[in-house]
């Protein structure tokens, strides 16, 4: 009869014990950056819907079909990072370019942009080149060194 008592005796003695913690390890590995993947996502979500939010859509045209296409950008950059970590995370520097563009886009895709116009993404460039700072940062940080 099997023994199925509340307390279970310490897996210390299990013959793969050795390969279960190396592949526990294997999974774990590099994925401090697991919480930065949501405000990424959000943030890009954020910038492909903010000329909706902001009304601005009739007024810049061209900045409402630019930050679309960016915010779908910066998204599928967070569902890269959730999904592939260890290929993906090379791509935070990319983050990071993409903020610098969206600070100086209202000047240069933008018709004579508002005030309003501007902040937003300024906001929206200085949080992705901060969040993609972090993630590479956390990336170098666990990326195991030869």
């Amino acid at each position: 009869m099997a023994n199925v008592s509340p307390t279970r005796g310490d897996i210390s003695s299990h013959p793969d014990v050795s390969e279960m913690r190396e592949r526990y390890a294997r999974m774990l590995g590099g994925r401090d950056v697991t919480l930065l993947d949501g405000p990424v996502f959000l943030l890009g979500l954020y910038c492909a819907v903010s000329p909706w939010i902001l009304h601005y859509t009739a007024s810049q045209p061209p900045l409402v079909t630019h930050n679309l296409i960016v915010g779908i950008a910066i998204g599928l950059l967070a569902l890269g990072f959730t999904r592939a970590p260890e290929r993906m995370y090379g791509l935070s520097w990319a983050c990071c370019a993409i903020g610098v563009w969206m600070i100086i886009a209202p000047w240069v895709v933008g018709d004579s942009p508002d005030a309003g116009v501007i902040v937003n993404n300024i906001i929206i460039g200085a949080l992705a080149v901060l969040l993609g700072l972090m993630c590479a940062g956390a990336a170098a940080k666990s990326t195991p060194r030869p």
